[in-house]
């Protein structure tokens, strides 16, 4: 809990201590912070002393209780002429360094109790007095007595505030302004107590698979509408040899990417076995692999959060997520989620893909088809049997039955992503 001691030069030392701590090992504290030695100090409670043996908790002293420090003998702050031999040695300059350093380490090692408290509160400052290392203690005097002299000229300014007009709006707009800053500063330690993993990296789920032999970190993904390959990948995956280009589209998310074109069956192995995939191949050299909603629907794939795998078909196949470890560094240096294709705008992005038969269509110019003879023509053969069981045929690969693909397709006009994106939306 935090307590704070008001000093005979009226300073206020705000401490942060255990509620049982001994009276004792409070003024052990005491001396490093004020130079007043630990037998010439006397602490009060409203108005009550608490003795060496005593607790806090046992005193009465609750969170943010002020005690005061009194002293039974001259202190530090009553200047040379009134100090005993051997006190003088334990000053403190204007700057809070020690005056005599050599003195004040010898005098902080034999201090049996505030070596103890130091290697628990300071390690590293308990372990530079053991070395004798003298700078580095004279460097945390100064830090700690910068850091009080900025506590006593923020609660003054604070003094001030509350003092203020009452009328005067830009001192009122000051007061809600530090209101509010204590708020957020309590509610910042109240996180970092109670939900210290919140400010830790939360690392994506990747998981081990293999395409078409290949070895790859797959980046598992149910935001993302459709399963998707980097072109890098899939030229080391040895598939760009499949890819049909009349498959292109526009990828947005965070950013926008070129779809080059979709392989429309490759092997993919997860665990042990091995599983028929679509990918969509994308021009993004930062992007290597995402599974996305589309195989995993298909394969009836679960994230298992609670041990930390992914189960394939229904269970048979669980596959560990993969530890910040295993992971190349590149896929943890950037913390921009790639662009990836999802539904309806839920997700990462949205996908704009140019369907087959416009790009079989004549370019349009001089002496050639309008858009709209055009757009006549798409829609006659989006409803020509052939091209609709083509349609249907993939849909129902996907995992739907030929009764839901048919109504799909009948309500989109015959667009097979529109009637994708109906079905998985359904």
């Amino acid at each position: 809990m935090k307590v704070s001691v008001l000093t005979p030069d009226e300073r206020i030392v705000s401490l942060d201590v255990e509620p049982d701590e001994m009276m004792e090992n409070l003024k052990a504290i005491l001396e490093v912070e004020t130079g007043i030695p630990l037998n010439q100090q006397q602490i009060l409670h409203h108005g009550n002393e608490i003795r060496n043996s005593g607790r806090l908790n046992s005193a009465g002293v609750v969170e943010n209780d002020l005690l005061m420090l009194v002293t039974t003998g001259p202190s530090a702050s009553d200047g040379p002429a009134q100090q005993p031999q051997g006190a003088n040695s334990m000053g403190l300059n204007s700057d809070g360094s020690a005056a005599n350093p050599s003195a004040f380490l010898s005098h902080l090692r034999g201090n049996q109790n505030l070596m103890t408290q130091l290697m628990q509160r300071q390690p590293d400052l308990g372990n530079a007095i053991i070395r004798g290392d003298i700078e580095t203690m004279q460097r945390f005097l100064r830090s700690q007595h910068a850091q009080q002299l900025e506590l006593r000229r923020r609660q003054q300014r604070e003094l001030e505030l509350m003092n203020a007009d009452p009328f005067d709006i830009e001192a009122q707009k000051k007061i809600e302004e530090a209101i509010r800053q204590k708020n957020v500063d309590e509610n910042w330690e109240a996180a970092v107590e109670h939900n210290p993993e919140s400010f830790a990296r939360v690392i994506m789920l990747y998981v081990d698979m293999e395409v078409n032999g290949v070895p790859i970190k797959a980046f598992v993904d149910s935001g993302a509408q459709m399963t998707i390959i980097s072109k890098d990948c899939a030229e080391r995956c040895g598939l760009l040899r499949l890819l049909d280009r009349r498959y292109g589209g526009i990828a947005r998310g965070v950013g926008q990417s070129e779809i080059v074109g979709r392989i429309h069956v490759a092997p993919l192995k997860i665990g042990k076995n091995y599983y028929p995939c679509t990918f969509n191949v994308l021009d993004q050299p930062d992007l290597e692999f995402i599974f996305g909603l589309d195989m995993l629907r298909k394969h009836q794939c679960s994230i298992d959060l609670k041990d930390n795998v992914l189960r394939v078909g229904g269970g048979e196949i669980a596959v560990p997520f993969l530890a910040e470890k295993d992971l190349p560094m590149h896929f943890l240096g950037d913390d921009r989620i790639p662009a990836s294709p999802s539904a309806s705008g839920s997700g990462k992005g949205v996908v704009t893909q140019i369907p087959p038969v416009a790009l079989q269509s004549p370019a349009s110019g001089a002496g050639g088809p309008s858009e709209q003879s055009l757009a006549q023509e798409a829609k006659k053969r989006a409803r020509s049997p052939q091209d609709l069981e083509v349609k249907i045929t993939r849909l129902m690969e996907l995992g739907f039955d030929r009764e839901s693909v048919t109504q799909a397709l009948t309500l989109c006009d015959g667009n097979e992503e529109q009637a994708a994106s109906y079905l998985f939306g359904g």
